[in-house]
């Protein structure tokens, strides 16, 4: 237990102190909180859900993230072409600054030995960015992952990427440029035709999306507006698998496939060299660079990932053995004989089971056995464009499979329904309606 008047002091070893007068010290251990201080690393679905609801009367809640917000990603891909505003998927991690400490930086190293973390903070300022390190009790690491680009040349600096608003910002503003390109004098029809190629990478959830709701974007406002170029666009979309949402039910993939042969969005699974406007990259994940650095921690087979036990403790490389008080969970962690996908929905019963145990340990005053974390499978939804989806809920029942416009106005219910705060709760459907009276904005901003 900790000590009511004195902090408990930090340990520092050779390496570590040599590094010390080149960073700015933040210790907060606080005796306040009976449970100490639990450093959370990462604002998206697992850590931003876990800081919401953890216990602030007994635990010191620390927050590091290079962005200060939360990204609700399932709609991220409306907000790349119009269809919402930006700030209608965000939500500010300082809502809650009140009850925890939040840092804007990045953790590039964590000193598993003396519980330290050092990082660097995200800011440009003239003095430059700053360094810090900060000592923890409790580590959750949430820290996502990137987008792999598979070593491909070129990808990296001509794709562009959709896994943050910033993304989607860039992805808004190439697309306006692309027509207004197009409509320039002198711009020959070979120049037309390959600014209105839009290509996308992926045929999971996330590129048929993205393929639906650009779509949309381009018949239902584009047309209107450049009416002599819509003749000239076109849509690619490249998987490496035979077939597009491989990962639902066979019919409901079939169905997506149809209504995109027919609404004229090609599907390729061979490699092609073809000129193109816009390219959306949107298949695969790799290895945040601060799990590169984790040489000591256990990682699944294809080392992209740390390894966690069934309570999602970090296990350790050579013993196997479970880190007490290190955690991980999201796309960054899999658990050992249970690989589960990388998607929000696994993030978030982490992030509640994790929850669950941190409040129930700080109620009884003592660690408490946890029950290994089971995952509910809940189903899947993607958006196809013009008003119909897909939902999958063959894991709760395996008739529950439906397409069609229902399941689009289920599919909205659904994300309203799972929005953050009632700011958003309000903001999401007020667009939806001004989306549908009044059209999408299209200004290059």
């Amino acid at each position: 237990m900790f000590n009511s008047t004195l902090k408990k002091p930090l340990q520092l070893s050779t390496s570590t102190h040599q590094l010390a007068k080149y960073y700015t010290q933040t210790k907060t251990r606080t005796l306040a909180r009976s449970q100490g201080r639990v450093v959370i690393l990462g604002s998206g679905w697992a850590g931003f859900k876990l800081m919401k609801d953890l216990d602030k009367k007994n635990y010191d809640v620390s927050v590091v993230s290079p962005r200060n917000y939360f990204v609700f990603t399932p709609l991220l891909a409306s907000t790349s072409v119009g269809t919402l505003e930006f700030r209608c998927i965000t939500e500010p991690v300082r809502t809650y600054s009140k009850d925890i400490n939040f840092y804007q930086a990045t953790c590039d190293k964590i000193d598993l030995e003396n519980q330290v973390i050092h990082c660097v903070s995200n800011i440009d300022n003239a003095s430059g960015r700053k360094s810090f390190l900060l000592d923890y009790d409790k580590l959750v690491i949430g820290v996502g992952s990137y987008s792999n680009t598979f070593g491909i040349p070129g990808v990296e600096e001509h794709a562009c990427f959709l896994k943050d608003v910033n993304d989607a910002r860039k992805i808004r503003k190439r697309l306006v440029e692309c027509f207004e390109n197009a409509s320039q004098p002198g711009t020959t029809e070979k120049e037309k035709q390959d600014l209105l190629h839009f290509v996308i990478v992926g045929g999971g959830p996330t590129g048929v999306e993205f393929s639906a709701e650009l779509h949309d974007f381009i018949t239902d406002d584009l047309s209107r507006l450049y009416p002599d170029l819509i003749d000239k666009t076109r849509m690619t979309l490249y998987d490496v698998a035979p077939t597009i949402l491989s990962s639902f039910d066979s019919k409901l993939s079939d169905y997506a496939h149809k209504k995109f042969n027919r609404k004229g969005i090609q599907i390729k699974t061979r490699k092609k060299i073809l000129p193109y406007g816009l390219l959306v990259w949107s298949t695969g994940l790799m290895q945040n660079p601060l799990v590169e650095s984790l040489s000591t921690v256990a990682k699944d087979a294809s080392g992209q990932r740390i390894l966690t036990d069934g309570q999602l403790r970090v296990l350790d490389k050579d013993t196997k053995l479970p880190y007490p008080n290190i955690y991980a969970l999201g796309d960054c962690a899999t658990i050992e004989g249970n690989d589960l996908p990388a998607t929000a929905q696994v993030a978030s019963q982490k992030a509640n089971y994790l929850r669950k145990v941190f409040n129930g340990t700080a109620k009884k005053g003592y660690e408490v056995p946890a029950t290994e974390f089971e995952y509910k499978d809940r189903g899947m939804m993607a958006y196809i464009g013009s008003y119909e989806a897909l939902v999958d809920m063959s894991s709760v029942h395996e008739q529950a499979t439906k397409s069609g416009h229902l399941s689009w106005l289920l599919w909205r219910s659904a994300y309203f329904t799972m929005s953050m705060s009632m700011r958003n709760k309000l903001l999401i459907p007020i667009h939806w309606f001004l989306t549908w009276a009044l059209g999408r904005d299209i200004s290059r901003f």
